[in-house]
């Protein structure tokens, strides 16, 4: 019996090895911590241009830190927002989908990780799928463009 108990203290002192998947209880603790920034509040961003300004601020100051993204990358980005944002109404939805897909390729090509934001708020413009959710998202957009040149 003893040594059962010295084999299991053993076995938990030992660091875990590279590629073995984590325990579950290595896994609750990573739930706690904060993936990131937070995320963008879409009826927020519709009604203040403020908000608007300062989320497309931080962006492009976690993008300077964080990404080695570059501005050609954004340029094609942004003019399939404004091709999405031209879009006939009963199209546009649609469009904004495969605008989501990819800008989700894009960030995982490139490692561009200060983008999920956006991509967050893309879903959520997308679900919601409201003409102004839409041209606001354009618009932060272009702010982060704007900020970025």
């Amino acid at each position: 019996m003893a040594e059962v108990q010295q084999e299991t203290k053993t076995r938990e002192s030992r660091p875990a090895r590279e590629g073995k998947p984590a325990r579950a209880d290595d896994r609750r603790a990573d739930r706690t911590r904060p993936e990131g920034p937070p995320e963008i509040d879409l009826d927020r961003l519709i009604s203040d241009s403020l908000y608007l300004d300062n989320q497309a601020h931080s962006i492009v100051s976690r993008m300077r830190d964080l990404d080695s993204g570059t501005k050609s990358q954004l340029r094609r980005l942004y003019n399939a927002v404004r091709r999405a944002c031209r879009a006939p109404e009963g199209e546009r939805q649609h469009q904004f989908v495969m605008l989501r897909a990819r800008l989700a390729y894009t960030i995982a090509r490139h490692s561009l990780r200060s983008l999920d934001t956006l991509e967050r708020l893309l879903l959520q413009v997308t679900r919601k799928n409201d003409p102004r959710g839409y041209e606001r998202f354009r618009d932060l957009f272009e702010a982060i463009v704007a900020y970025n040149e």
